[in-house]
């Protein structure tokens, strides 16, 4: 089968990009041929026979002029090349011509509309810029929708979404992202070696800084209620408000911010739950890596990927803003319950139904299923089949 998979980015350090890149691995493994459409790509894609194309958009700021250069120049590449191709894979607002598949990673619409972006926008001309990107993306994306044969949303939260605004449900599946099962294994590590307290019951939080969407205010002030719990916080504290605020919580001793780290899966395996408690998530991939850790883990309903945690092996709680259950839910690791040990083998036997070769492979096979229609009945017109 030959594949052509368009993208800004196929590369392992950055969450959607990394989902893109795994599954150019799939794909090249099974011995398909593959193209890619893409601004950045590792060079071991190519080493291993991927064909790239490259489209380096003419603006790299702002994201908005971008964006919608890269989706001009694709589309334009898409036309010189459909004749050579079996399958078209577009992400979000890549592609304005008709293509088989496309992954939609987050909706803008429904961030638009969500009262999270609301309560964490902040003022002044940053503000308007992101506003005006998310009601840019809210128009374009809808056109890639249309265009495409199947939408694939990466969490039931997201096919949820898609459905609100206006996508049939016949053309919406669901293919979750995957984790990387030998970087992400339990194991123990010296804490001291990687800059984490020695002892004591420890959570990890992971994620932007700068933002209250991801609500570590609300994890703070719950840790406040639990005196002998401590917090190893990853992420940039450049212009983040959450070190003056553990400063004022009284929690100095207790939260060590590490910074942007790249070794996060050995700090999984040093900690002893994972605290994901995102105001609006549309899939998460550091749940996923936790539970490969064999690290329990606390998240809300808010998180596309709370849907893989179940009783057994995490908590998820309905309101991310309510400091009580969020206290409640931390409590048992707090006091190093005997059940939450338990919690860790059943944390890793769900994210081994979830590896990066089992995703790809749900890809290949909805592949496979398409690209048999197109023989049948002919190749595809904008909306659906010719």
């Amino acid at each position: 089968m030959r594949i052509a998979l368009v993208s800004h980015d196929f590369v392992r350090n950055d969450g959607q990009g990394r989902v893109s890149y795994e599954l150019v691995r799939g794909a090249l493994a099974r011995g398909h041929d593959v193209l890619l459409l893409a601004d950045h790509v590792e060079p071991d894609l190519v080493e291993h026979g991927a064909e790239w194309h490259p489209l380096h958009p003419r603006f790299q700021r702002p994201q908005l002029f971008k964006d919608r250069d890269f989706a001009r120049r694709a589309s334009e590449a898409i036309r010189r090349v459909r004749h050579r191709v079996d399958i078209i894979h577009a992400n979000g607002y890549t592609l304005t011509v008709p293509h088989h598949v496309n992954t939609a990673h987050f909706v803008h619409a429904a961030w638009l509309r969500s009262p999270v972006r609301r309560l964490t926008q902040g003022r002044g001309i940053r503000s308007l810029y992101q506003w005006a990107y998310t009601c840019a993306n809210t128009t374009w994306e809808r056109s890639a929708f249309a265009q495409a044969e199947v939408v694939v949303g990466v969490s039931e939260q997201v096919r949820g979404e898609l459905l609100a605004v206006g996508v049939p449900p016949k053309k919406v599946r669901v293919i979750s992202n995957g984790v990387d099962l030998d970087e992400f294994r339990p194991g123990a590590v010296d804490r001291a070696s990687i800059g984490l307290p020695p002892a004591g019951p420890l959570a990890l939080f992971v994620g932007a800084l700068r933002t209250g969407r991801k609500n570590l205010d609300t994890l703070l002030h719950a840790l406040a209620r639990l005196p002998e719990l401590q917090l190893a916080v990853v992420g940039d504290v450049e212009g983040s408000p959450y070190p003056q605020l553990a400063r004022e919580l009284g929690l100095a001793q207790r939260v060590t911010f590490l910074g942007f780290r790249r070794d996060v899966a050995t700090l999984m395996r040093a900690v002893d739950v994972l605290v994901c408690p995102s105001r609006y998530e549309p899939f998460s991939l550091v749940v996923l890596e936790a539970m490969a850790a064999g690290l329990p883990v606390v998240t809300t309903r808010t998180v596309g990927a709370a849907c893989l945690v179940t009783p057994e092996c995490g908590v998820v709680l309905d309101d991310p803003d309510n400091v009580e259950t969020l206290a409640a839910a931390l409590r048992p690791f707090a006091l190093s319950h005997p059940r939450c040990r338990d919690m860790r083998l059943r944390a890793r036997a769900v994210a081994e139904r979830h590896g990066w070769a089992q995703m790809a492979m749900s890809y290949l096979t909805l592949y496979e299923t398409l690209s048999a229609a197109t023989e049948t009945t002919g190749p595809i017109a904008a909306g659906g089949r010719a």
